[in-house]
């Protein structure tokens, strides 16, 4: 007679599941390269899951940021199943992180694309004539001072500054190209900046599939053989960012954070 083992069960915190990662905002400023890139590690080391979804709706943001979350993604695809869903903007830095998943979901109504690089460069020199302000600079090297806000850029100086911009964007367009597969010279005719529906950016083959949340989630489940159990993966705001919030203090912080951010030169894929 067979005796019949009792069945071993599995605890539900170590069942098999779906992520399900966020990336929304400005990237740089909402989205924290650091933070989110421990995220992908985390959820690239843990067992318990198998595939990841990933919901973006981001305009874009800074260049070195998008590359650093760009990056994580794309090591995480090659060890589990990743599918992106662009909610309402997967735009320049935003699409560039979609690039790097196993699949493109978007809403039939979002905007993809504005593959492009922007650098910006404040020049305060005039304000400071006016309010009778000068600045004493004392530097060695020929171009230490070239993205300094207290005076107009060289002619020597914006070339390098051409130079440099070209290069962020012939990395962008290549990114773009080994991605999806497609010819370079196609992806460049494409970077222009231009923004695309998501049904146009179908056709154009800078996406997969038209859907939603669910769409992505059936083709995550179906890719990693795992059931629709889904674990949400929210980066929190630090303590003090969010204790600030409840006060006044939050919005004079904010404005003085965008303020000194305004006054440094910046690369953004946006």
């Amino acid at each position: 007679m067979d005796t019949l083992l009792p069945r071993q069960l599995e605890p539900p915190w170590r069942a098999p599941r779906i992520a399900v990662l966020e990336i929304s905002g400005a990237i740089g400023t909402q989205v924290r390269g650091p933070e989110m890139v421990r995220f992908i590690k985390a959820l690239a080391d843990d067992a318990r899951i198998r595939a990841v979804v990933i919901e973006i709706d981001s305009p874009g943001g800074s260049a070195p940021v998008s590359d650093a979350i760009h990056r994580s993604l794309k090591r995480l695809s090659t060890r589990k199943p990743t599918v992106a869903v662009v909610m309402s903007a997967g735009l320049s830095g935003g699409y560039l992180i979609a690039c790097a998943a196993s699949k493109i979901v978007a809403l039939p109504t979002a905007l993809i694309g504005s593959i492009g690089v922007i650098f910006m460069r404040p020049v305060v020199q005039e304000l400071m004539e006016k309010v009778g302000v000068r600045m004493v600079m004392t530097h060695e090297g020929r171009l230490k001072g070239m993205f300094q806000p207290w005076r107009e850029p060289t002619g020597e100086e914006q070339e390098k500054v051409e130079a440099l911009t070209h290069q962020y964007y012939d990395w962008f367009v290549d990114a773009v190209a080994q991605a999806r597969g497609l010819d370079r010279d196609i992806v460049k005719e494409y970077a222009t900046g231009e923004v695309f529906t998501a049904s146009q950016a179908k056709d154009m083959g800078l996406i997969d599939e038209l859907g939603d949340l669910e769409t992505a989630l059936d083709m995550a489940s179906e890719m990693g053989k795992a059931p629709r159990r889904l674990q949400y993966v929210r980066p929190r705001r630090p303590l003090l960012e969010r204790v600030l919030a409840r006060g006044s203090a939050s919005v004079a912080a904010a404005v003085l954070a965008q303020i000194e951010d305004r006054l440094y030169p910046r690369i953004d894929f946006r």
